[in-house]
């Protein structure tokens, strides 16, 4: 610290700060929202120290990306707060995976190419969970999400635009989620 001329107060304060002598940071969890390419609404969950550092860097990410964001609530009407569960089609057989979902309280049951995904409300995630693991059925992911109600089909130069931005997103420290309501071919996402 001495080498790049830094005042001993500040090493004196930093050396307090680590053997707690000192209050040390504090993090709040707080929650941006924006646009990406194309309109698709983006809710971001944080953890920072730094709250006017954390919003500049993720503004300048997304006017990098192509998007912009928002005031507080411009797209989280969009979403709702839901146990998401996805399950390789692979390792379980439709008909009783969708019976013992459905008999433990999910939701909904959707299947695509690869998996089945298994949506329930916040109160029921543990008791589906539960009842699945209690069945032997291997899970992909178990989680609660934030869902988007309907979704925006991108293709060509948008999709590749959300694309970086989604990535540039979750590579910032300070995110902890990133949830988007866009609906990429996954030819595209290749």
């Amino acid at each position: 610290a001495k080498e790049v001329n830094m005042p001993a107060d500040n090493v004196k304060k930093a050396i307090q700060r680590g053997t707690g002598e000192l209050p040390g940071m504090s993090y709040e969890e707080t929650i941006y929202e924006g646009y990406g390419p194309g309109g698709v609404a983006v809710l971001m969950e944080c953890l920072t120290d730094n709250k006017n550092r954390s919003v500049a860097e993720l503004r300048h990410i997304f006017s990098k990306g192509g998007g912009n964001m928002g005031e507080a609530g411009c797209v989280s009407w969009m979403f709702d707060k839901k146990g998401y569960i996805v399950v390789d089609k692979a390792k379980v057989d439709e008909d009783r995976l969708m019976t013992l979902a459905l008999e433990a309280g999910a939701e909904d049951f959707k299947g695509d190419e690869s998996s089945y995904e298994v949506i329930t409300e916040p109160a029921d995630f543990e008791t589906v969970k539960q009842a699945l693991s209690d069945a032997g059925i291997e899970m992909d992911s178990a989680e609660l999400s934030m869902v988007p109600q309907n979704y925006i089909a991108l293709e060509g130069k948008e999709a590749e635009q959300m694309v970086r931005l989604m990535e540039a997103l979750e590579d910032h420290d300070d995110v902890q989620n990133v949830y988007a309501n866009f609906d990429i071919p996954d030819e595209m996402m290749e």
